[in-house]
Parts: C-alpha cells; sequence; structure tokens
C-alpha cells in the first residue's frame, strides 16, 4: 500500500489542498478553494477514497515548529 499524505493549508483569504500518493517524490494534486467549507469536502472525499488508516499530524507539528523556534 502506498503512502498518501493529504494538507489543509490557508492564507487568510485562499484554502489550498494539496494531496500526494507514494510519499517524497509521489504523484502531486491541488485544488484552491475561497472557502474553508469546501477545500474540506475534498479533503473528506480524498480520505474516503484511499484505503488505510489515516492520522492527524496537525498537533505534531505544531509542537516541532514550537519546538524550533525556542532553541
Amino acid at each position: 500500500m502506498a503512502r498518501r499524505d493529504i494538507w489543509l493549508v490557508s492564507d487568510g483569504e485562499l484554502w489550498r489542498v494539496r494531496g500526494r500518493l507514494g510519499g517524497d517524490g509521489g504523484q502531486e494534486v491541488s485544488y484552491d478553494f475561497t472557502d474553508e467549507a469546501s477545500a474540506c469536502a475534498v479533503v473528506e472525499r480524498m480520505m474516503k477514497t484511499s484505503a488505510g488508516t489515516w492520522r492527524d499530524l496537525t498537533e505534531a507539528i505544531r509542537q516541532e515548529s514550537n519546538r524550533r523556534r525556542t532553541h
């Protein structure tokens, strides 16, 4: 089973959904939206159409970012 990553990011105006299949160097897609609800709907659809167990790494990434800033 190939790794699949999905990101949901925003700059405060634009919402971007990025998906990557196969880990680093894998195939990537991205979609831009003007509203959060539409972006979240695509994330949900991407997660439902791919097999496997999903883990939300948001908090882990946030903690690592904070740790790097304080060191």
